[in-house]
C-alpha cells in the first residue's frame, strides 16, 4: 500500500503496510473460502480489522509481489483477482 504522489508507505493506526502470506492463519474467510480484503482509509469494523490494509484518504497504488510462482502465473492461465469499489 503506498499513497500517491509521493509512492511512500502510507502511516496508519494499526501500523500494517501489508498482507503477506505468513498472515493467512490470522485473516477471516468468505463463506466460499475466499478472503476478502479491506483497502480503506478507516476500519471497517473491529470484527473485519484482520482483513484492513488501511489505506490513506487520497490516491494511492497497491503491488501484488509473487514469490515462487506456480506455473500458471507464469503462463498467465492465472491472475489477480481485480480490486472491486464498494461505495
Amino acid at each position: 500500500m503506498y499513497g500517491l504522489p509521493d509512492s511512500l508507505l502510507v502511516a496508519n493506526p494499526i501500523n500494517r503496510y501489508l498482507i503477506n502470506s505468513p498472515m493467512l492463519p490470522g485473516l477471516l474467510r468468505d463463506a466460499d473460502g475466499g478472503i476478502t480484503l479491506y483497502i480503506q482509509a478507516t476500519s471497517p469494523g473491529s470484527d473485519k480489522e484482520s482483513n484492513w490494509l488501511p489505506a490513506n484518504d487520497g490516491p494511492f497504488w497497491t503491488a501484488m509481489r509473487i514469490y515462487w510462482p506456480k506455473e500458471a502465473a507464469l503462463d498467465g492461465t492465472w491472475t489477480q483477482p481485480p480490486l472491486i469499489r464498494v461505495e
